[in-house]
């Protein structure tokens, strides 16, 4: 079976790296002192300190090696792919809720780097994937928790 591709814009890639690279060196070095710290109370069997900074370890190693699998298998969105007629994955879209009126701007990417705090969104979530393949002036129904949600594609750019 062959891996799973992960399509991400140069951004997120490049988050990543960073993420990474801070656990391999601060987070490795920060839990290192607190097994060191815990391991000089003495006895580990009931030392709280000491399992807590394994969970730690282990937390960071697990999402060490979930990073360098996402890098490993990652795709870097072209910017020359990205259209301004339709919308794709990278692409900036300006949405506006035909209910409310209110308007909404997101950046279009795949599942390992939606940021919703940041207006990332993916185009697996239901939003995402109603307006993915869509052009500028479609009206598309979203099925949501709070039912169906109604937005206009206003705009389709290019990120900055």
């Amino acid at each position: 079976m062959a891996a799973k591709v992960y399509e991400m814009t140069y951004e997120g890639v490049k988050k990543l790296q960073d993420e990474l690279e801070r656990r391999k060196t601060e987070v490795a070095a920060d839990i290192a002192e607190r097994l060191k710290e815990a391991r000089s109370l003495g006895d580990l069997a009931e030392n709280s300190e000491y399992d807590d900074a394994k969970n730690a370890q282990a937390e960071n190693e697990r999402r060490i090696m979930e990073i360098e699998s996402i890098l490993k298998n990652a795709q870097v969105i072209d910017e020359d792919n990205i259209s301004k007629t339709k919308v794709t994955l990278g692409a900036l879209v300006k949405i506006r809720d035909e209910e409310t009126l209110e308007e909404q701007e997101y950046v279009l990417v795949g599942n390992k780097e939606e940021d919703i705090f940041n207006n990332r969104i993916s185009s697996e979530s239901p939003v995402g994937a109603a307006i993915i393949g869509r052009k500028k002036g479609e009206i598309v129904d979203v099925r949501a928790p709070a039912g169906i949600l109604r937005y206009k594609i206003l705009k389709i750019s290019k990120p900055n």
